[in-house]
């Protein structure tokens, strides 16, 4: 009797399943409606409108190339760019450039929708060197050069005026100063919108300008940089670092400085207390002078700390300390 129930039951479950939710009952499924829709018309651009050019910043590669007992790579987690980006037109003497506290990868999509955005057309754009080449008119082209720059994580952009005929450079401040406002104003508005980065500019990265090492013992901080240049970027990371410069003699590459150690705070600092604030700079002793020697070789400037008591960790500790500064 109890099977006849339960067989009965499942037959009237099944049944109302069908009569609820089936092909004609109170509530059909939708499920597979879309194969009956009729196909609309394409979305069409307004007449005197562009749509967007569209840039694969995530290349795969050759299917072919990978054997099926090799092991597929895992892809590197790609982050943002986070917001309150800071950009900024620098100038040096003739030379102008563009900073930008984001990532060269980051950087270079923007740059490049920039320029395809434009009026003018891009005759190539290798995103392994960083390069964009502009035709400008009929006797130039423009040559954008995307760097990682001195600071961690940012990003320096160059731009030149080249001969087509000759390969010379065009001197031409005043056409550089305006193209490169024009990309300072659209990074402005465009960079904190990016949400993604280029994983075919992932190289200009790892090409930086700044690096510290130790040779036979001493500390070099190496900059891919001109001697000027070196020379400005180490003046003001000691003002930002709160180093005391003393003197300094251009001609030779010494800056003559005061530096000591912040005193490490005690348990109740969160409090204020055991902390000095009345003063970052800090009054320095004699066993705190350094001299710092910039050198340039091979388009290569090289920067030392030699400390008058001779203590090679405080030159160390100078050394990071300008470094970090850097930017």
């Amino acid at each position: 009797m109890i099977k006849k129930l339960t067989l009965l039951s499942t037959i009237f479950f099944i049944s109302s399943c069908s009569y609820i939710s089936g092909p004609e009952g109170m509530f059909p499924s939708t499920e597979y409606d879309f194969l009956s829709e009729d196909v609309e018309d394409s979305i069409s651009i307004p007449n005197g409108m562009d749509s967007v050019k569209l840039e694969n910043h995530y290349p795969v590669g050759d299917f072919e190339a990978i054997k099926e007992d090799q092991d597929v790579p895992k892809p590197r987690q790609i982050f943002a760019s986070s917001g309150n980006s800071s950009v900024q037109l620098r100038r040096l003497g003739e030379l102008m450039w563009i900073y930008i506290e984001t990532l060269p990868s980051t950087s270079w999509p923007i740059s490049k929708n920039f320029w395809e955005t434009s009026s003018y057309q891009i005759l190539s754009a290798n995103p392994d060197h960083g390069e964009i080449v502009i035709d400008y008119d009929e006797s130039s082209v423009l040559k954008m050069k995307i760097e990682h720059g001195i600071k961690e994580a940012s990003t320096e952009i160059f731009l030149i005026q080249v001969n087509k005929d000759s390969g010379e450079l065009v001197s031409n401040i005043e056409l550089i100063q305006s193209e490169l406002e024009k990309v300072v104003n659209y990074f402005a508005e465009s960079v904190d919108n990016f949400s993604g980065t280029s994983l075919a500019a992932q190289n200009l990265n790892e090409i930086k300008k700044a690096k510290i090492y130790t040779e036979n013992g001493q500390t070099i901080i190496e900059l891919d940089l001109s001697f000027n240049r070196a020379w400005s970027s180490v003046s003001k990371a000691l003002i930002a670092a709160n180093i005391v410069s003393n003197d300094k003699d251009r001609s030779n590459g010494i800056f003559y400085v005061s530096y000591a150690k912040e005193d490490e705070d005690g348990f109740l600092s969160f409090l204020g207390f055991g902390k000095n604030n009345t003063n970052s700079k800090t009054s320095f002793t004699e066993e705190a002078q350094f001299e710092i020697n910039i050198v340039e070789k091979n388009n290569k400037s090289y920067v030392k700390a030699i400390s008058k008591n001779g203590k090679i960790e405080e030159s160390e500790q100078l050394l990071s300390k300008i470094n970090e500064s850097l930017n």
